[in-house]
């Protein structure tokens, strides 16, 4: 696939120029830069960029065109334009699957309309920033969870995509691009879930201090606040309901992506996990990332069991990754009288409890508030240049664009669990 240069440009912005490019730390990154300036310089005058009507404005997609159909290769999609002072340009490099990515199509939801360009994970090199203010340069290479995916213009199935300063990570030489693009959505939604959710304080972390976002929520507007999440993002919290280092928190899903995050997280602010999850394929990545407890998933009435007496019947934090009926199986190990929280990132039990408060992730917050989003990126970036924080393990796939539908394939038939399947752009940049 011939890489093609962006030629959108904003009074409000800052252009990607060769000698900006080449300062990049590492040879991969010098390397997809020199490559980007190589094309700019042979396809632009010197005094202008590219007409947005040129040809070079154009880039390559995968386009959803239809409910329960495979995405399709788009040739001539136009680059998406930068519309906000805020916004920056990213030439994608590497996409992170997730499940909603094949989930979506195949159950037709979570798409506004069609046809439509998916993807919630992305990592790439950033072409250009605001004028003013920013954290991110020119040059940096980012990763960038998606998390607005009403935006197309933001959406990761294309080559270069749209995205805010403020929710954009950059990503140190030292770790992998390909890696990092596979944590994005995953670390979003673990560290919303323990510090809005759960009014975790992650300030408090000594090792990799982080910021306390119920304090940051709180100094803002509530009408600022996307009205389905408000409830959960302003619930009232007693410090005695928060949870308290050395307390017990279960994790049922433990082994995706999220699971590992959270857990990880969890395990940095000083509490102690409850692992439930395919104990034979999982239980050493698991172990490593600092579970405390390994319990196997097979037989839900024995984990059930096990929580019980391992926690004393005193359990007030759990969060489910894997669905309504495993939320339901988890609620059980939860101590009714004693404030129980219960967080289901797919699903919840229909019939509730009254002693048990329910929680879903308030996602639109990290996109919808600019001093949440920012704190988060800036927390992870600390994470990955402390290496405190242990990535998930991938599986890279080849063929660019063209070869997500097979990727997808291969999720869909779970013979990957455990593991990320990221697609690399990288390699056909510098073709």
């Amino acid at each position: 696939m011939a890489l093609s240069a962006p030629s959108i440009m904003s009074t409000t912005s800052t252009y990607l120029q060769l000698d900006e490019l080449k300062k990049t730390p590492t040879t991969f990154h010098h390397d997809i830069a020199q490559s980007i300036s190589d094309f700019t310089n042979d396809t632009t005058s010197e005094s202008e960029p590219p007409s947005p009507r040129s040809e070079t404005s154009r880039q390559s997609v995968l386009l959803l065109k239809g409910a329960r159909e495979q995405y399709s290769l788009v040739d001539d999609h136009a680059i998406p334009s930068v519309l906000h002072e805020e916004e920056i340009l990213v030439k994608v490099l590497a996409i992170g699957l997730n499940p909603i990515d094949w989930k979506g199509p195949a159950f037709n939801f979570g798409i506004p309309s069609l046809p439509w360009i998916n993807g919630r994970d992305l990592a790439g090199l950033v072409l250009q920033v605001p004028k003013g203010s920013s954290r991110l340069k020119v040059g940096d290479i980012v990763l960038v969870p998606s998390t607005d995916y009403r935006d197309i213009r933001k959406a990761a199935f294309q080559e270069y995509a749209i995205a805010t300063d403020f929710n954009a990570a950059r990503i140190p030489a030292s770790t992998s691009i390909h890696a990092a693009s596979s944590v994005g959505v995953a670390y979003v939604a673990a560290a919303l879930a323990l510090g809005v959710s759960f009014g975790l304080d992650f300030s408090l972390i000594k090792k990799a201090p982080g910021p306390n976002l119920l304090n940051i929520i709180h100094q803002l507007d509530k009408d600022d606040i996307p009205d389905d999440i408000r409830e959960e993002c302003f619930a009232s919290f007693l410090d005695s309901e928060k949870p308290q280092p050395g307390e017990w928190i279960a994790i049922w899903g433990a082994s995706t992506t999220t699971g590992l995050i959270a857990l990880q997280l969890a395990k940095l602010a000083g509490l102690r996990i409850i692992c439930i999850a395919d104990i034979a394929r999982h239980g050493a990545k698991l172990h490593a990332s600092g579970a405390d407890l390994l319990i196997d998933r097979h037989d839900q009435n024995r984990a059930v069991e096990i929580i019980r007496g391992v926690t004393k019947n005193k359990l007030r934090y759990a969060i489910d990754i894997v669905g309504n009926e495993t939320a339901a199986t988890l609620e059980k190990t939860l101590n009714p009288d004693g404030h129980a929280h219960l967080l289901g990132l797919t699903g919840l039990p229909k019939e509730r409890n009254s002693g048990i408060r329910y929680h879903t992730v308030p996602i639109k917050l990290f996109h919808s508030a600019p001093k949440v989003g920012e704190a988060m990126v800036c927390w992870l970036e600390d994470l990955l240049h402390s290496t405190n924080l242990t990535l998930p393990e991938i599986v890279r796939a080849d063929g660019g664009l063209e070869g997500i539908n097979g990727a997808l394939e291969t999720l869909r038939s779970g013979s990957v669990s455990g593991k990320r399947i990221v697609v690399d752009l990288a390699s056909a940049s510098l073709a």
